[in-house]
């Protein structure tokens, strides 16, 4: 599981080492990963750092969960930064960092990957998206674009994998409580440092968890997991004018 070290991925772990499951635990701060490893019991829970903007590291991070625990049956991608900043405010290597950990890294891990998923005929790739995968909003231009690359990618892949035994869940979270808006990339790279109001008032990471694991487990394609944020995708899709005028006047920074 890539991003374990906090928020939605730190209560993904905690959710599958509720339920018995053995965790591989990546991200890059390696103090707050052993955190999540002592929570979850450690020798239930095995920490390989990563990062993901090193795609060339990423096969020899397989190799090494392989050899610990012999085979994957899920792999969850959960790693990735947001955005809080106006496009034309936001410099374009703002725009590339987020599409390299949201987009690249996932994919680089994805295809270091799916080789040993085919191989054992089994498994499932989940992908931690967003709602902003389904519809644009304001201040989140280039993580938008990097979550609907996601989904591009991982509906044609799925589509691929017909008959192979493998799945994959594309999960869209909508306002969860954790601090993505506090790390979140403002326009010259900076982290935004404060707590939006809608994040503050989200659903609890727990809870999304456990809804989240749920669809695993019914090998859902894709499900949108918040609170009324997630009518957001219906309206865009059975109103889109309308939708596109409540989405000037929402408050979403």
């Amino acid at each position: 599981m890539t991003g374990a070290s906090t928020g939605i991925g730190e209560a993904l772990a905690l959710e599958f080492a509720r339920q018995g499951a053995r965790l591989v635990l990546s991200a890059r701060n390696v103090e707050a990963l052993e955190r999540v490893q002592a929570a979850c019991a450690p020798a239930q829970a095995l920490v390989i750092p990563l990062d993901l903007t090193d795609a060339a590291s990423l096969p020899a991070a397989v190799e090494l969960m392989l050899a610990h625990y012999g085979r994957l049956d899920v792999l969850v991608n959960n790693a990735g930064l947001s955005q809080r900043s106006l496009a034309l405010e936001t410099t374009l290597a703002v725009d590339r960092q987020l599409m390299e950990v949201n987009y690249f890294g996932t994919v680089a891990l994805t295809k270091a990957v799916l080789p040993h998923l085919l191989q054992q005929g089994s498994g499932r790739i989940v992908v931690v998206s967003s709602l902003v995968g389904k519809f644009g909003s304001p201040y989140r231009s280039a993580y938008a674009a990097s979550k609907h690359a996601l989904h591009g990618f991982f509906d044609s892949l799925r589509a691929e994998l017909t008959d192979t035994g493998l799945g994959v869940t594309i999960i869209c979270p909508g306002f969860i409580r954790t601090n993505i808006s506090v790390n979140a990339l403002t326009g010259d790279g900076a982290p935004l440092g404060t707590m939006d109001d809608a994040t503050n008032r989200g659903m609890a990471p727990a809870t999304f968890a456990r809804h989240a694991l749920r669809a695993v487990a019914k090998g859902k394609n894709e499900v949108y997991i918040g609170g009324r944020e997630t009518l957001g995708v219906l309206l865009k899709r059975l109103t889109p004018g309308l939708f596109a005028r409540l989405l000037t006047k929402a408050k979403v920074r």
